[in-house]
C-alpha cells in the first residue's frame, strides 16, 4: 500500500505532534492509519463513501466533548460517521461468528493469512497471522500483549508467542527471513527511529529464543498485507482453526477461561456497565 506522507503526518496533527510522539507510538499510528486507509478502500470499492481521517489536532480539540479515546477499539469508536448497530451474537459464539458479526470486514488479518497460507508457513503461524490485530478491535495500544492474552486459552501456545511478539519485531529488518525494515519507516519518521527501551529488551530476548520464527514470520505476512484489491474471505481457514482452535461447548464468553471477560466486551460493547 502506497502511503502520502503528508497526508499521514497530517493525520496525526502536522509534523511538532509527532515530533512529541515516541516510536511506539509512531509505529503504532503507521499500522492503524494503513488498517484505516484499507477499510476506506474496501469500503468505498464496495460503493461506500470514505470519512475524512481526522486528525489529532481535531481530536485533542475535543477531549473535553468526548469520552472516547483514541486507543478505543474499533467497535467502540468509528472514523467513519457514526458507530452501527450490531447484530446479536449466537448463544453459543465460535470464532468464525467473531469474524463474522464482530470483527468484519478483517481484511487486513484475512490478507495475512492468506500470504501466509500460499507461503508455506506452519499452521500455527497461519493461525497467528489469521488472528494478530482482531483485537484492535477491542483496544489499540500494546495491541500484541492484548492479543495473545484474548487467545492464550484457545491456540497452541507458538501461535500466541508469535501474536505477542509481532507487534516487537516489526521495528526490526531480518533480510533471511524476508522482512526488511520499510522504506516508509524512513521517510516517515527518519533513519535515526529508534523504538522504546522495553521494545529493545524484547527484542534482545526474542533473537535468541527458539521460537523467534514464529512472531517473525506474522511480520513477514503483517505489513506486506495492505491490497486494497484483495478479495478474502475466512473459508480458507476453517479447516485450521478447527484442528488448533480449542472452541469452549459454552461459547467464547461463556467458558470461564482467564480471557472470558474479553471475549463477552467484544460481544457486547453497547453494555453500559
Amino acid at each position: 500500500m502506497e502511503i502520502d506522507r503528508r497526508a499521514f503526518i497530517a493525520s496525526l496533527g502536522g509534523a511538532a505532534a509527532v515530533a512529541a510522539m515516541d516510536s511506539e507510538a509512531k509505529a503504532d499510528a503507521l499500522e492503524h492509519y494503513m488498517e484505516e486507509q484499507l477499510d476506506e478502500q474496501v469500503a468505498a470499492a464496495q460503493g461506500g463513501q470514505p470519512e475524512k481521517f481526522p486528525t489529532v489536532a481535531e481530536i485533542e480539540a475535543k477531549i473535553g466533548e468526548s469520552n472516547v479515546r483514541r486507543g478505543a477499539g474499533s467497535l467502540f469508536a468509528s472514523n467513519r460517521g457514526n458507530v452501527k448497530k450490531l447484530e446479536k451474537m449466537p448463544k453459543n459464539p465460535t470464532l468464525v461468528d467473531f469474524f463474522k458479526l464482530r470483527f468484519e470486514p478483517a481484511n487486513h488479518v484475512l490478507q495475512s493469512a492468506t500470504r501466509a497460507l500460499k507461503t508455506g508457513m506452519t499452521e500455527e503461524v497461519i493461525l497467528a497471522c489469521l488472528c494478530h490485530d482482531v483485537v484492535l478491535n477491542l483496544i489499540k495500544p500494546d495491541h500484541g500483549w492484548w492479543g495473545a492474552q484474548l487467545f492464550e486459552p484457545y491456540v497452541p501456545e507458538k501461535t500466541s508467542f508469535a501474536i505477542r511478539y509481532h507487534q516487537t519485531l516489526r521495528f526490526y529488518a531480518d533480510s533471511e527471513a524476508g522482512y526488511e525494515y520499510p522504506d516508509q519507516y524512513y521517510r516517515i519518521f527518519g533513519v535515526d527511529y529508534t523504538p522504546p527501551p522495553h521494545i529493545e529488551a524484547t527484542y534482545k530476548m526474542l533473537k535468541n529464543h527458539k521460537w523467534y520464527m514464529e512472531p517473525r514470520l506474522v511480520t513477514v505476512n503483517d505489513l506486506y498485507a495492505f491490497d486494497p484489491k484483495a478479495v478474502v474471505t475466512i473459508d480458507p481457514f476453517l479447516d485450521i482453526i478447527g484442528r488448533h482452535f480449542k472452541q469452549p461447548k459454552e461459547g467464547l464468553g461463556n467458558d470461564n477461561s482467564p480471557s472470558a471477560h474479553m471475549w463477552r466486551t467484544i460481544a457486547n460493547p453497547d453494555n453500559p456497565l
